[in-house]
């Protein structure tokens, strides 16, 4: 029989029984194909509403503080359709990886027919994850939140509400760049609403009392002398009053510089991730566990759908569906066994008498 490192068990008398596959029952009801996928996480849920609130916030400001009151046509109607349709296809690029499944390894399917099914070669071993009661492929991993195991599981988002895996990772990519840029759009146009506004009502302020900047500046008038406040059109620059405007502005500043920051970050990391073909959770594992890696450019086009085109920023266009996997994917080798660590491992061999070769063919099936 083959030696496994003592690691491997934590208790090394325990049963072949152990995992105990024939408890892994099926669901009695499995999802029908095409049925949506949402995770009932009440966390998740109200980020998500946030999320769409933001947007729903920042497209207020913009239209009804920014571009409506504006009497130039021309620069409210290009910035309005550039920033609609950045703020439009960035919620359906949140929906699509909020109702998309991200890869979820079929719920129960570690059963004793199915784990006998494979047919099983020597030296082979195959991964249960014993919260899910599946039998887990390479490079999938356990969500808590999802109560599921995820192919290329990178990490679960609480703002989209699901795990960003391998079948929607491209649209958590395209809602992190599509929010970085609505949010640096925002930014510039609140930047030029300032200056336009402020040197506009100056301008509209000195005109009233018939002076020049220079003559002003001589004069030393104060609008405290008036007597009656002066009544200046401030219409082509807010249809709200100063005060309201400048909260509204401010607010939509500290927000836009904010979710800035954090989708550029996070827009970075995801490119990251797909160029090097290493996902969060494998780059925390990196000294534990060494695969062979697929080329940046093969990895990017699988993520997003074939040849570069149109189609990559296109949250309807999904990614390039991966084949369905086939028997030998949920088994690995016993090599990596060993290069895994806490992992509790039972044999299913039979017992045999000592005088038999130790090389004797065997089955093995890892609680991981």
């Amino acid at each position: 029989m083959m030696l496994i490192p003592a690691h491997h068990f934590r208790d090394i008398e325990r049963k072949p029984e152990y995992l105990q596959p024939e408890k892994c029952i099926p669901p009695p009801h499995p999802r029908p194909a095409g049925t949506m996928w949402f995770i009932r996480d009440g966390c998740g849920i109200a980020c998500a509403i946030v999320t769409w609130f933001l947007v729903l916030y920042a497209e207020f400001v913009v239209l009804f503080v920014m571009l409506i009151p504006s009497r130039d046509y021309v620069y409210s109607v290009i910035n309005g359709l550039v920033f609609n349709l950045l703020a439009f296809l960035a919620l359906a690029s949140h929906c699509r990886a909020m109702l998309t499944d991200p890869g979820a390894v079929p719920k129960g399917n570690a059963t004793k027919e199915f784990i006998e099914s494979l047919q099983l070669k020597p030296g082979q071993v195959v991964y249960k994850c014993p919260k899910c009661c599946s039998i887990k492929p390479d490079r999938a991993h356990h969500c808590s939140v999802c109560k599921r195991c995820i192919r290329k599981m990178d990490h679960h988002c609480p703002w989209v509400n699901n795990c960003v895996g391998e079948n929607n990772q491209k649209y958590f990519v395209l809602f992190t760049m599509y929010i970085a840029l609505i949010s640096l759009h925002a930014l510039i146009m609140v930047g030029f609403h300032f200056l336009h506004c402020f040197e506009e009502d100056w301008t509209n302020l000195l005109q009233a009392y018939g002076l020049t900047r220079e003559e002003t500046a001589e004069a030393r008038i104060s609008l405290h002398e008036i007597k009656q406040p002066l009544k200046v059109s401030s219409t082509e620059c807010s249809s709200f009053s100063p005060p309201t405007t400048v909260i509204l502005l401010i607010l939509l500043c500290f927000e836009g510089l904010l979710f800035l920051i954090f989708t550029s970050v996070m827009f970075g990391t995801q490119v990251h991730s797909i160029c090097t073909d290493e996902t969060g959770i494998e780059r925390l594992q990196r000294k534990k566990q060494r695969r062979e890696r697929r080329g940046s450019w093969k990895s990017v086009k699988e993520t997003f759908g074939g040849d570069f085109s149109l189609n990559w920023f296109n949250p309807f266009s999904g990614p390039r569906h991966p084949k369905p996997l086939s028997d030998r994917d949920w088994v690995r080798q016993v090599s990596s066994v060993s290069d895994t660590e806490n992992t509790e491992t039972t044999t299913t061999t039979t017992e045999e008498p000592s005088e038999e070769p130790k090389n004797e063919d065997f089955v093995e099936v890892v609680d991981e």
